[in-house]
């Protein structure tokens, strides 16, 4: 082996060590529940046993440091695996810090352990580590999983068709939304349920992901095809028209990627191996 192939893996070694050592420098206090539950269990009896019954599953799920080096060793390594070793860097303590000590609660969670892999094999790649921003960790936190599948959805497009039905007065003095923000994003990635689409959307625009415009309409023809020929829409727009002094309306919109959303997602939502996209 040369001389710089030793100074290479020896610099390699090193990142990864420091890696893990954050890792173990984050605090791993005893659960404060567990002897808390034991001493209400003296007092309620039957009510105390039956709260930390429901409670055991949740300690078993919070990750020590174990398995948090385990997830360094594999995952992120497994991230880098086609990273040229030069590139790569010891992360950011105020990235990998909080990433770390954020997976003890969400590292049995697969699609947000996907995310923060990602972060941090961002962080440790000198090409990408100034687009791993600190408040990434922070997002992830506030992300369900259905979420983060959702984003997966804007890796490779910025926007996405969507409708409101509107119930509309007669004489169009007024009306209200009976079906918001409807749209078959969910069917391509795995989340059915299309009622809980619209929630997802809003939280993912509170965190500056996307955005929803008004008087916003994709002009590409057939855009919305899908969407207002769907029998859910026939079936609601259908409902309003039977309404006496009521007639049902479909406003078109968009959900579009903001530019922190185009970074956060570059960053922690596509996967970092080499030719995964």
């Amino acid at each position: 082996m040369s001389e710089e192939e030793s100074k290479t893996e020896g610099n390699v070694e090193a990142t990864i060590n420091a890696v893990t050592g954050l890792a173990k420098a984050v605090p791993i206090y005893e659960d404060a529940i567990q002897p808390a539950a034991r001493e209400l269990g003296k007092t309620l009896g039957t009510v105390a046993k039956t709260v930390n019954m429901a409670l055991a599953p949740v300690s078993a799920l919070v990750w020590g440091y174990d398995q948090i080096k385990d997830f360094v060793d594999n995952k992120v390594t497994e991230k880098l695996q086609n990273v040229p070793k030069e590139n790569v860097v010891t992360p950011p303590p105020h990235v990998a810090g909080p990433a770390l000590e954020s997976l003890r609660y969400t590292g049995s969670i697969e699609e947000l352990k996907e995310l923060y892999a990602n972060l941090l094999a961002s962080s440790m790649n000198s090409k990408t580590t100034e687009n791993a921003h600190p408040s990434f960790v922070e997002i992830i936190k506030q992300l369900s999983s259905h979420e983060a599948k959702l984003l997966t959805a804007f890796i490779n497009i910025s926007q996405e068709p969507i409708i409101t039905i509107r119930n509309n007065r007669e004489d169009n003095s007024g009306g209200r939304d009976q079906l918001k923000n409807f749209s078959l994003v969910g069917n391509r990635i795995g989340v059915p349920d299309f009622t809980k689409i619209p929630n997802y959307f809003d939280n993912l625009c509170r965190l500056g992901l996307i955005e929803i415009p008004d008087n916003y309409e994709l002009l590409a023809e057939g855009a919305y095809k899908n969407l207002e020929e769907h029998p859910i829409v026939n079936a609601i727009s259908q409902s309003i028209d039977n309404e006496a002094g009521r007639k049902s309306a479909i406003i078109r919109t968009a959900v579009r990627v903001t530019g922190l959303g185009r970074q956060f997602i570059d960053t922690c939502v596509r996967d970092h191996r080499s030719g995964v996209r």
